[in-house]
């Protein structure tokens, strides 16, 4: 059995390790792992969803999904990073949920509410077609005794209570996925997945212009929407922390700490969870199908800024890097 298997099973063993237990899990309440493509790819990596569970919980996990339309299984969603390495790719449903399914059935017989969420699944669409995210919706109804739930009400702009459940799922800022996941949703029904706040636009008729604008909108011109009761979470590149984002990224320096602070300070303060994708630090023989955009070339450059995170609050830090990252959290 490979060794991530291995720390996993012995995970199911021990008592569940929560951060911050007791304080809920709202905005600021919680700093989380959020384990960036969690999945195989082109049949390498498959120990990955294993190895971010066996990190400990609370984790928040990523799964990237395509609309599979080829193949004996019929239209199925499926988990892959890219549109080309789609045959072979696993379902959401065998890859994600039936792995979670010890954890999940062990959270609701131990009935230790004030742990839950224990997991955040992060659903990214890389396709928005209706019929993948009625499946979707339809998938998430099989396990709703798992969600953590809001009611769908008649005042959409007012965030209601959530049902916690030990797992949160949570999705892009699509409209498609916002019509489908609480427009759609009848009134007094449960909203089974909370979406992103839509991004700002950034005028600029240029990839270079708009960059150098984004770095210099505050935080608040970058999140000036409040929470609403679907919308419950805004997502942001490092790259309006850091100018040109990882690639380019010099020494962190207080600047960069107080920028940082108050995206996280306004985020908070609007009633979003914040995240920030994806801090990676790794040389050419520590790559494991990590994305080269992402990385900051070493790990204590991008240690520097995973302590940063977690001193300002960020509530999920996207990284490959799970272990690493989790060893300095602790």
């Amino acid at each position: 059995m490979p060794r991530a298997h291995l720390r996993y099973a012995a995970l199911l063993a021990l008592t569940f390790m929560v951060a911050q237990s007791g304080d809920g899990f709202g905005p600021g309440a919680r700093v989380l792992l959020d384990a960036h493509n969690a999945y195989p790819e082109r049949g390498q990596w498959s120990t990955r969803l294993h190895e971010a569970l066996a990190t400990g919980l609370p984790v928040a996990i990523e799964q990237d999904l395509h609309w599979q339309t080829a193949g004996a299984a019929g239209p199925v969603s499926v988990v892959a990073h890219d549109d080309d390495a789609l045959d072979g790719a696993p379902t959401l449903d065998a890859h994600f949920f039936a792995t979670i399914r010890p954890v999940m059935e062990r959270a609701l017989a131990e009935n230790r509410r004030d742990t839950w969420p224990l997991i955040t699944l992060n659903l990214d669409f890389k396709d928005n077609t209706p019929a993948h995210l009625d499946a979707v919706w339809a998938l998430l109804g099989k396990y709703e005794a798992w969600l953590t739930t809001a009611p769908r009400t008649a005042t959409p702009a007012a965030p209601a209570p959530f049902r916690v459940g030990p797992l949160l799922v949570l999705t892009g800022s699509d409209t498609a996925q916002r019509r489908r996941f609480h427009d759609d949703v009848p009134v007094g029904a449960s909203l089974r997945a909370f979406g992103a706040m839509a991004p700002v636009p950034v005028r600029g008729a240029t990839k270079a212009l708009r960059a150098r604008r984004a770095i210099r909108m505050t935080p608040a011109q970058h999140i000036e929407a409040r929470a609403d009761n679907y919308a419950r979470w805004v997502n942001f590149p490092w790259s309006v922390i850091e100018a040109g984002g990882q690639a380019t990224a010099g020494a962190w320096v207080p600047a960069d700490s107080i920028r940082l602070h108050a995206f996280v300070r306004r985020a908070h303060a609007q009633g979003f969870w914040i995240r920030f994708y994806t801090l990676d630090g790794f040389a050419a023989d520590q790559d494991r199908g990590f994305t080269a955009a992402y990385n900051f070339g070493s790990r204590a450059a991008a240690a520097a800024r995973w302590r940063a995170t977690i001193a300002t609050g960020v509530d999920f830090v996207a990284t490959d890097q799970y272990a690493d990252f989790m060893a300095l959290r602790r």
